[in-house]
């Protein structure tokens, strides 16, 4: 595929000429590994927060209602990964379309192009502020992201039962057409969080950077966590 990680600690460069900033390409990713290692951002152009938990967890709910209330850009890892995927003249769909059928984790090349080209689409529309939806999942994507894009402010973790998600999985699949909700998958998507996510975590809690949130309660009541999570670090909703 032409993609390697070891030159990837190099920085990433926005393709800011391209008609639609989340697409990347072969020449892009090389163009990325060649460059000197510096971040995209400085830390007062980018406010971004890690929204971190298990497979059906709620963070794309809860991250729905921050949006509305806090006017932060929701970027979901997922999203911009199965858009990448399905986009027609996409290098990489067949290989983003294995990794998440099979519950694996796409390569951080990829992922990382893809919000960060994002993040540059959403400052340039004027919000410079972003929740960063299950990302990142190992310890590799999180100190490149740190390194090469801009610092984290913090994370939010969801903390919920397997059983809970499993259900909630099991629940959402039979409507939403998605290769991975399926019980191999989910299973699968399981183990990788834990083995490969969870270290990600503890490295952010050890450095004080994370709000821990039981998420098995009713979404309201979850979300009134939340906010006062947000409110200990500073965010306050926006003004109506």
């Amino acid at each position: 595929m032409g993609v390697g990680t070891v030159g990837f600690l190099a920085s990433l460069k926005l393709v800011g000429e391209k008609r639609n900033k989340n697409e990347i390409s072969e020449s892009e990713l090389k163009e990325i590994q060649s460059k000197p290692n510096r971040s995209a951002f400085k830390p007062d152009e980018a406010f971004v927060i890690f929204v971190l938990g298990g497979p059906g967890s709620g963070k794309g709910t809860q991250c729905s209602k921050i949006v509305k209330d806090y006017n932060f850009a929701h970027l979901s890892a997922g999203d911009l990964l199965r858009a990448e995927q399905n986009r027609e003249g996409s290098e990489y769909g067949d290989l983003i379309r294995s990794y998440i059928k099979s519950g694996q984790i796409v390569p951080q090349e990829i992922t990382i192009a893809l919000l960060k080209n994002a993040m540059q689409s959403e400052i340039d529309k004027g919000t410079n502020h972003f929740l960063i939806d299950g990302f990142p999942r190992k310890m590799d994507q999180a100190l490149t992201f740190e390194e090469t894009v801009v610092p984290s402010k913090f994370t939010l973790f969801f903390e919920c039962p397997e059983t809970v998600m499993l259900e909630r999985l099991m629940s959402r699949g039979k409507t939403s057409g998605r290769d991975d909700d399926n019980i191999d998958s989910i299973r699968k998507r399981f183990r990788v969080f834990i083995d490969q996510s969870m270290p990600v975590v503890n490295y952010f809690d050890n450095a004080g950077k994370v709000a821990k949130l039981q998420c098995d309660e009713p979404v309201d009541a979850v979300y009134a966590r939340v906010q006062k999570k947000l409110e200990d670090h500073g965010v306050k909703p926006e003004s109506k």
